[in-house]
């Protein structure tokens, strides 16, 4: 028996048996799960209803990532599976869904921030000073202001996150259909809901070993 996405097998609201007044159609036909994992990449093409394609992404290990509130998007490495809402099961498989809290290198965004506002962050910060960072490389007085007209992130929780070299991340995009896992970096109340999600679970699974 093939898996089929119809709803003719299951009862009624009310809790009444549905009569089986059609047999099974093409347009009701499902396919296995991608279960995507954290590995190198590989993706395989799915021909589809209607001569379409999809994208089955069995392994992917970076993706596009966005921090909205500084409207950059860099590629980065997808380095671990943290947090999923649905299923802890996935999280100890290293499935990338869509909306799992992921883990991405900080590198390139750090790269970014660095050049764009001229301040080195993370643990580079308290290294010692060579002189010939881009903080300190000689420039001109007007991009010296321009430099400082911009105005920088204030979100310690983001910031902080530089020194150990992740970031938090979400996947918006559907790694088994798009063949992608594309997502956005976890910013304000959002950032915040999500280290008190793993810092608990962090506490329930010491005070299991107890």
């Amino acid at each position: 028996m093939g898996i089929t996405r119809d709803s003719i097998h299951k009862r009624r609201a009310t809790g009444g048996k549905v009569n089986h007044w059609r047999k099974k159609k093409k347009y009701d036909l499902g396919r296995q799960p991608a279960n995507t994992k954290l590995d190198a990449k590989r993706v395989h093409r799915v021909r589809v209803r209607g001569g379409n394609y999809k994208f089955r992404a069995l392994r992917l290990d970076s993706g596009n990532f966005s921090w909205s509130s500084e409207s950059v998007t860099r590629k980065a490495r997808i380095l671990d599976v943290v947090y999923n809402a649905s299923n802890n099961e996935l999280v100890r498989t290293k499935t990338l869904v869509k909306s799992a809290i992921i883990e991405v290198d900080a590198t390139p965004f750090r790269q970014w921030f660095e050049q764009h506002y001229s301040t080195q962050i993370g643990k580079k910060v308290a290294a010692k000073d060579e002189g010939a960072d881009a903080a300190t490389k000689k420039k001109s007085k007007h991009v010296v202001a321009k430099i400082a007209a911009r105005s920088k992130p204030t979100d310690t929780a983001l910031l902080d996150q530089f020194d150990k070299g992740r970031l938090l991340a979400c996947i918006a995009s559907r790694p088994g259909q798009s063949g992608r896992a594309d997502g956005y970096i976890l910013e304000g109340k959002e950032l915040e809901f999500y280290q008190r999600k793993l810092s608990q679970k962090k506490k329930h699974y010491a005070a299991a070993l107890m």
